[in-house]
């Protein structure tokens, strides 16, 4: 049996009832300031949500996909964009089936909450799906979250640790930047660090 959480219909429930916790109603504010420092190129967003980090990537000149297998989630991403005057790729997937012309297509992907709302049994998945939708030299720009969460505790959201993260990335990864972000919103202050993986193979 599917974990509920591999289930759209699981998350597009929580986008009907407005359950959408994880949604900041705006850009990510670690996000807005990386983005006025990395140069412009493609990037994949998995589990957008409602598109908020899409849309300011996109206005900061970006080539941006978003991904979310949530139909309402999708919906807003389009809304957003358009409203913006902008143009964003959303796709209505599944991130474990991406299409074949998704292989090696993006400079970069933001991770911001897709890593926690997967079962753990899935996380090498997760990074299988990353480096190969990355070109060689991509970077994986990633919130790690919750960090203060047992790992044994049911989700999602789904608790990790450092050592989880940089285990699951060792092998093909360099790590190229780690802090713990200044500019954490309050609830997630200390709870999530900032790491970016570089694809080296």
């Amino acid at each position: 049996m599917k974990n509920k959480e591999d289930q759209p219909q699981f998350w597009e429930g929580r986008y009907l009832d407005d359950n959408t916790v994880w949604d900041l109603s705006g850009p990510t504010p670690i996000f807005e300031r990386l983005a006025d420092e990395l140069p412009c190129g493609e990037m994949c967003i998995l589990g957008c949500g409602k598109g908020h980090d899409a849309v300011m990537f996109a206005k900061k000149g970006f080539k941006v996909t978003a991904v979310d297998f949530a139909p309402s989630a999708v919906n807003v991403v389009n809304k957003l964009a358009e409203e913006s005057g902008v143009s964003v790729e959303a796709l209505e997937e599944d991130i474990f089936s991406l299409p074949d012309n998704y292989t090696g297509a993006f400079d970069y992907l933001i991770e911001q909450t897709c890593f926690c709302a997967i079962n753990p049994s899935r996380r090498q998945e997760y990074e299988r799906v990353v480096h190969d939708i990355l070109k060689l030299g991509g970077q994986i720009i990633g919130l790690w979250f919750p960090l203060d969460k047992p790992m044994d505790e049911e989700g999602p959201s789904w608790g990790t640790t450092l050592e989880e993260v940089k285990n699951l990335f060792a092998e093909e990864w360099t790590i190229e930047r780690e802090e713990w972000p200044e500019l954490s919103i309050k609830p997630r202050k200390g709870r999530e660090k900032l790491i970016i993986f570089e694809k080296r193979t």
